[in-house]
């Protein structure tokens, strides 16, 4: 049995497949299972996984029926999963040679803890620049969080971030959310904090990615996955009893979240066909109403105001926003 598996959901990325992989093969510790999930790419993302597997028995490839994004991909893959830890890379990251046997060590030594964090270093494609997102002060000494804890940093815009190894049966217990195409996959990432006994971080470094190509940079109508993504984060927050204080906070993000789509909206439209500005004025209009105004502070509520200009597409929607929070 191999005392870690890795989840990678791939799609059209054969120009960083390879340099991904070797950051596995190159691991100090060996004992390992890469589960590769091909989500349909239009280029030769299967033939390489083929290739690379044909070469190392560690590298399981599967593919997708249909192209259904990340999340549906990896929960693929952790029907696979045979080691007791799992983790995720994604197929244009990598990992430091000692980022697997790090975490384990963690675990090893702290046998309490469910869940170990690497170190987040930004990589930008652009400048070649890289940078380090930084751990929460307690963690990041070598102390623990709380489950508890570390759900709400997480939830207060990633201050602490959700690249991590976690317990299979946590994992197995709270898969990924597959409500949208884009974003609730990270949804995950908070129950399993919620329900970890300690939070430890390792030593070891998760390399991200930063290019202009990646989905979340670039337009498009998946951008206002967003504000669905987070009303399903909101539905399992309260069905896991988190207080009326933390589900607050998470609310008042929420908001901001939903007035950044809003704004998105409203530079984007005229680039939009009329089927997708109703669908999205639709979606825009389904979320607004899930907001409690109570459970936002005052300045939040009248922060819609400098947006309510009277174009007559957005009309509708733009009063009732202001019929809403307007009191």
């Amino acid at each position: 049995m191999p005392a870690v598996s890795i989840l990678i959901a791939a799609y059209n990325a054969e120009s960083t497949l390879d340099r991904c992989l070797d950051s596995l093969v190159q691991q100090s510790m060996t004992d390992f299972q890469a589960i590769c999930v091909d989500d349909c790419s239009s280029d030769h993302t299967l033939a390489l996984l083929r290739r690379r597997a044909a070469a190392d028995p560690r590298i399981l490839v599967l593919q997708t029926p249909h192209n259904s994004g990340h999340a549906v991909a990896r929960n693929l893959a952790l029907q696979h999963v045979e080691a007791p830890l799992v983790t995720m890379l994604d197929a244009d990251d990598w990992f430091s040679p000692d980022a697997l046997a790090s975490a384990l060590k963690v675990f090893h030594t702290h046998p309490l803890t469910d869940s170990v964090v690497f170190h987040l270093r930004y990589h930008d494609t652009a400048s070649g620049a890289e940078h380090d997102f930084g751990l929460p002060a307690e963690i990041a000494s070598g102390g623990a969080l709380s489950g508890l804890e570390a759900c709400k940093l997480s939830l207060n815009r990633w201050q602490l971030h959700g690249l991590y190894v976690t317990r299979t049966s946590l994992h197995r217990r709270f898969p990924y959310d597959t409500s949208c195409r884009l974003y609730s996959d990270e949804n995950t990432t908070h129950l399993h904090y919620l329900h970890s006994r300690e939070v430890r971080s390792c030593e070891g470094v998760y390399f991200y990615y930063r290019h202009p190509a990646a989905q979340t940079a670039q337009f498009s109508v998946r951008r206002f996955d967003l504000i669905d993504a987070n009303f399903s984060l909101l539905l399992s927050l309260k069905h896991e009893g988190l207080s009326p204080d933390i589900i607050k906070r998470y609310e008042v993000i929420r908001w901001e979240n939903f007035l950044g789509c809003y704004r998105l909206f409203l530079r984007h439209k005229d680039t939009l066909s009329p089927e997708q500005c109703r669908d999205i004025q639709q979606r825009l209009t389904t979320i607004l109403h899930t907001f409690r105004p109570s459970r936002l502070p005052l300045r939040a509520r009248w922060k819609p105001g400098y947006l309510l200009t009277l174009n007559a597409p957005l009309f509708d929607l733009q009063q009732r926003l202001y019929v809403l929070f307007r009191h």
